[in-house]
């Protein structure tokens, strides 16, 4: 029954703090496409917001 308790205990931690990285990482990416630097470097370069997953698969970052 123990066993049982700390399992479920985990199982809400983990669903927790998955709702928490997604609450900060929207506020995040919000804060900085809303402010005046990131509207200036939409402006004046043209960065434009990542669609989906692709910036996880960029080779420039893994140092190759």
């Amino acid at each position: 029954m123990e066993l049982f308790i700390i399992f479920i205990s985990v199982i809400i931690l983990i669903v927790f703090l998955f709702i928490f990285y997604i609450i900060v990482e929207r506020a995040v990416r919000e804060g900085i496409n809303n402010s005046v630097i990131g509207r200036y470097l939409e402006e004046k370069h043209g960065i434009k917001e990542p669609q989906g997953d692709e910036d996880l698969y960029d080779d420039r970052f893994k140092g190759e």
